[in-house]
């Protein structure tokens, strides 16, 4: 805890000039409600004894400065409240950036288990409720403590037995607060792993909102929700239990000490021990420092909000990228193409088999290699460890005979490119989603790629052409228009070896011909992995490689390998 706290404090350092002049402020509005008080007293105990002349010049003098006191307390409030929440916003916004960035630097095994509604809740609600504990907390403690102790020290002043009477009540008060605090933190985490479910689960059904109406499935997944739902209302009864026995009992403590400091008052005065004077002043200092009682009842329930929401932060920002750049990494240079496989063999985690076993495999630049097998052969899996979506657990990959562990992260994925069978576009327009292949294109150079993706004439005759918007993941446009906007994004980061993963297995007839003419234009002159669904297309391959779990067991033309009546041959005529 002592290390989180640390971090959190942390974030105050940019904004320390505005969190000081917040405190100043918290400090002015807590002295303005503490000198009030006092002032009535001077008024009822002194004033109204003078000549009538004398009081009234006096109370208007008094009136006055109350009055300029109630200004300086309304002036600190709204500082508090507007640039104290200014701080608390870019607070937010700081951490927020680098969350998103430590997103970015985790790998696919980090995201395999993960879910996006999840990781969504610790970029939102989470960091809402740590700014808003950042920006009140220190303020609240800083007001309420000086109310509570300059209440305390004016009242032991006025009168040491009533002061007595009203702080007797203050360690039960205490004890309730621990007691009940304990359990709250505990009901308020659970709330956090509750509400991340749903989200996860909301983001889920509205990704695949079609799936789900096109089986008709609307009752099942209200039905999951509702599970769901039902789980996260359960955890916020619980929390909302302990929550009501604090704040119901603590503000029946409050009114005991009323209570308690009206009956002595009661019992002191006919003694001549404490005036009616004193009475009143005490009872308006009651206020003045239960209100405080209440804000640090608030405060712990904020405490517990904010600290649950940024120790789940703190677990994020505390995972390691399991692949990242070496210390002495270099830029790859003059790319050849040439890739090799030493020995290599991977599993996605070390209690999980392995899903390539002793790979060895060179491939001279740019040749045209095509990959086929059995679905869970791990084609994608080798072709994945390229790029380093993930590291080879045992031998190693090279490129131009360089290990690629050896290479900057982002200058190895700016040589390679990728096209997927499911293809992933950005909610904006084509232009935005083609440019996403080299982020400083030029109109010219975006149309260009277009065109040699075979794109260029059913962009034209859309809408609004290169600026039509396309929708969420490009639900607008057919898998083949899709597909060759994929495409359309390699040619413009024109890279020397590309990945074609399954490009056109989800497609029809017609549309896998067009992108087959734009795949085979691309891959001319460039280091080529094709892996294949359809073994049609991949007939005029110069090399076929037919994966299984025991590694590479055929390799040849197409001609060689159905001559050989293997492997290759009876997953051929199975199609």
């Amino acid at each position: 805890m002592k290390q989180n706290l640390k971090k959190m404090i942390s974030y105050y350092k940019p904004y320390l000039g505005v969190f000081f002049i917040d405190m100043f402020f918290a400090l002015l509005a807590a002295v303005a409600a503490l000198v009030i008080p006092l002032i009535v007293r001077y008024i009822t105990s002194t004033v109204v004894y003078l000549p009538e002349q004398d009081a009234v010049k006096t109370i208007g003098k008094l009136a006055l400065f109350m009055v300029a006191l109630v200004a300086i307390q309304c002036y600190s409030n709204y500082y508090i409240s507007n640039n104290g929440h200014v701080m608390g916003a870019k607070i937010e916004y700081d951490m927020r950036a680098e969350i998103f960035a430590h997103y970015q630097k985790l790998s696919f095994a980090f995201y395999d288990n993960q879910k996006v509604g999840q990781l969504m809740a610790r970029i939102t609600t989470d960091l809402f409720d740590i700014s808003e504990l950042l920006h009140h907390g220190p303020e609240n403690i800083v007001i309420s403590l000086i109310k509570i102790i300059g209440a305390f020290v004016i009242m032991m002043g006025i009168s040491p037995k009533l002061t007595v009477a009203a702080f007797a009540l203050v360690p039960f008060m205490i004890a309730y607060a621990y007691f009940f605090n304990k359990r709250m933190k505990k009901a308020f985490r659970q709330n956090r792993i509750k509400i991340a479910d749903i989200n996860s689960q909301i983001e889920d059904n509205l990704s695949g909102i079609r799936v789900v109406k096109s089986f008709a499935n609307e009752e099942v997944e209200q039905e999951k929700f509702s599970r769901g739902n039902k789980g996260f209302l359960d955890a916020k009864k619980n929390s909302y239990l302990f929550m009501g026995g604090y704040q119901a009992g603590l503000t029946a403590f409050t009114t005991l000490i009323t209570v308690v400091v009206v009956i002595a008052g009661a019992l002191w005065i006919p003694g001549g021990s404490v005036s009616i004077t004193d009475l009143i002043t005490f009872l308006l200092y009651i206020n003045v420092f239960t209100e405080p009682v209440k804000t640090l009842i608030d405060f712990t329930e904020q405490f517990q909000n904010g600290y649950s929401g940024f120790e789940r932060f703190m677990e994020i920002l505390s995972i390691e990228p399991d692949i990242s750049d070496e210390e002495n990494a270099i830029v790859m240079e003059n790319v050849r193409g040439e890739v090799e496989f030493q020995d290599v063999s991977f599993r996605y985690e070390e209690h999980l088999s392995r899903v390539l076993r002793h790979i060895n495999l060179k491939v001279p630049a740019g040749s045209y290699v095509a990959l086929v097998g059995t679905s869970g052969a791990g084609k994608t899996t080798l072709c994945s460890l390229i790029p380093r979506f993930y590291d080879v657990s045992e031998g190693r990959i090279l490129i131009d005979g360089c290990d690629i562990r050896h290479y900057k992260l982002k200058s190895l994925r700016d040589h390679i490119g990728i096209v997927q069978q499911d293809v992933y576009l950005f909610a904006g327009t084509i232009f935005e989603n083609i440019a996403y292949g080299k982020p400083d294109a030029t109109r010219q150079e975006v149309i260009e790629a277009a065109k040699n993706a075979n794109a260029h004439e059913f962009i034209l005759s859309l809408p609004d052409g290169y600026d039509t918007d396309i929708g969420q993941r490009g639900v607008k446009l057919s898998g083949g228009q899709k597909q060759r906007l994929s495409i359309a994004r390699v040619f413009l980061k024109n890279p020397p070896i590309l990945i074609f993963d399954e490009a056109t297995s989800a497609l029809d007839n017609e549309s896998e011909k067009v992108v087959q003419e734009s795949l085979e234009k691309l891959a001319k002159n460039r280091t080529t992995f094709v892996i294949a669904h359809r073994l049609s297309t991949i007939e005029n391959a110069g090399r076929i490689l037919v994966l299984t779990e025991h590694g590479i067991e055929e390799e040849g033309t197409h001609e060689e390998l159905l001559a050989r009546n293997g492997i290759y041959a009876g997953l051929y005529h199975t199609h």
